[in-house]
C-alpha cells in the first residue's frame, strides 16, 4: 500500500491538468484558424463611378504568405466569375442596368471562406442630348385642377387633381375634352390627396400621396372598383403603363417602380441616371414609343428614360413655356403634366392651376452659331 497515496496523487493531479490541456489545445485550433485568415482588399474602390460600357477590373489582394485556393466574385449576389489565384477580373458593364452595384469576392483557403466587398456607381455612357420645342396649339384648362396626373386615351383627357379641403383644395378625378371641357369629375374624400394616374384595361388606376392606397375606377363611368394599398413607396407621385406593367416614382427619389398591372407589387426597380449621377425628383410620368418621359419637380425639365438601363437621353427644357414669373403672377404652379395622344402622335403638357393645356413638339436644340465680327 506505500504506493496508494502517490496513485491517488497522479490521478489527481492529471485530472486536474485535462481542463489546462483542452484550453491549450482550443487555444491552439484557433491560433490555426487564426492563421488561416487574412487581411484581404479588393479595388476598385468604393464608391469609384463608371460609364456604362466601360471595364471594370476587379480584384482581390492578399499577403504574399497566403495560399487562397480560389477566389469567387459575386455581381450584387450573382455570381459572375473565378479565379485561382488573385489575378484580375474584366466585367463588362454594357448591359448592366445603372445605378450601385455591390462586388463580393468570396476566398476559399485550406476548407475556409472570407469575404471582402466593395461598390461602383454606374452612369450613363454619355450625356443626355438638350431638346428644345415649339407650341403647336394652345387649348384651355381648368385653374382650379392641381394636376397630378394627365392621361389622354380614345379622344378623352383623364386628369387627377391633388389636394386636401383643410387646405382649400379638394381632389377629384375628371373627364375632360383637349379644349377643357369638363366631361365628368368625381370629388374624392377631403382626407385624401390624390396624385398620379393610368388608364389600363378599361380601368384608371390613381395613387395617393401619403394614405399609402390606390383606388381603381371604371374608365368610362369613373365609379370606384375598388382599393388597394400601396406599400411601394412612402409616399404615391406619378404614374403610367407599357400595356404590361404600370410604372411608378415616389419620394421623389431616383427610382421608377416596376409593378404588376393586377396586384400592383414591384417586380424590380429602375435607377436613373444621366452621365454625372443620379437624376432625382422624378415625379409625373409618361410612357411614350418605348421611353418614359418625367417632369423633375421643380423644374422646368421633363427627361426622356431608357427603361431598359435607366439612362436618361433626352433632356427637354421648356422654361420658355410659361415662364415662372407670368406663372407666379397669375397663381400658377410648377410644370407637371404629361400626356401622350398615340393615334394622332400629339403631346400634351400643363401643370398644377395652369390657365393652358399646351400641344407641344420637342426638337434637338441647336446652339446658335456666333458670326465673328471683324
Amino acid at each position: 500500500m506505500p504506493f496508494g497515496p502517490r496513485r491517488n496523487k497522479l490521478k489527481l493531479m492529471k485530472h486536474k491538468l485535462i481542463p489546462y490541456l483542452t484550453i491549450a489545445l482550443l487555444a491552439a485550433i484557433g491560433c490555426g484558424e487564426k492563421n488561416q485568415s487574412a487581411n484581404l482588399s479588393i479595388s476598385p474602390d468604393a464608391g469609384s463611378n463608371y460609364k456604362q460600357g466601360e471595364k471594370v477590373s476587379l480584384k482581390v489582394s492578399y499577403p504574399a504568405d497566403y495560399k487562397a485556393d480560389s477566389v469567387v466574385y459575386l455581381l450584387d449576389s450573382a455570381r459572375i466569375a473565378s479565379r485561382k489565384d488573385s489575378s484580375a477580373v474584366e466585367l463588362s458593364t454594357d448591359t448592366l442596368s445603372l445605378g450601385a452595384k455591390t462586388i463580393t469576392a468570396k476566398v476559399y483557403s485550406a476548407g475556409k471562406e472570407q469575404e471582402v466587398s466593395t461598390n461602383i456607381n454606374l452612369l450613363a455612357s454619355k450625356a443626355p442630348e438638350d431638346y428644345t420645342f415649339e407650341v403647336v396649339k394652345t387649348f384651355a384648362h381648368d385653374t382650379s385642377s392641381f394636376t397630378e396626373g394627365l392621361e389622354y386615351h380614345d379622344g378623352i383627357l383623364y386628369e387627377s387633381d391633388g389636394g386636401y379641403c383643410n387646405q382649400g383644395q379638394h381632389s377629384s378625378l375628371r373627364k375632360t375634352d383637349v379644349n377643357g371641357k369638363i366631361l365628368k369629375k368625381i370629388d374624392i374624400d377631403c382626407a385624401v390627396f390624390a396624385e398620379g394616374i393610368t388608364v389600363i384595361d378599361n380601368k384608371i388606376i390613381q395613387l395617393t400621396y401619403h394614405e399609402r392606397k390606390g383606388m381603381v375606377y371604371d374608365k368610362n363611368t369613373l365609379n370606384l372598383l375598388s382599393t388597394f394599398s400601396y406599400t411601394q413607396g412612402a409616399e404615391g407621385w406619378g404614374l403610367c403603363n407599357d400595356g404590361k406593367y404600370l410604372y411608378n416614382t415616389t419620394t421623389g427619389t431616383n427610382q421608377i417602380l416596376v409593378m404588376d398591372k393586377d396586384n400592383y407589387r414591384t417586380v424590380r426597380e429602375i435607377d436613373v441616371y444621366d452621365d454625372k449621377g443620379p437624376v432625382n425628383n422624378l415625379n409625373e410620368l409618361e410612357y411614350i414609343d418605348g421611353m418614359l418621359y418625367a417632369n423633375i419637380w421643380t423644374s422646368e425639365d421633363i427627361v426622356i428614360i431608357d427603361p431598359k438601363t435607366g439612362a436618361v437621353v433626352k433632356r427637354v427644357n421648356l422654361t420658355t413655356l410659361y415662364p415662372k414669373a407670368q406663372r407666379d403672377a397669375e397663381g400658377a404652379d410648377v410644370l407637371n403634366g404629361i400626356a401622350w395622344d398615340a393615334l394622332g402622335k400629339r403631346l400634351f403638357v400643363t401643370c398644377k392651376n395652369w390657365s393652358h393645356l399646351y400641344q407641344i413638339k420637342i426638337m434637338k436644340d441647336v446652339p446658335p452659331v456666333l458670326t465673328k465680327i471683324d
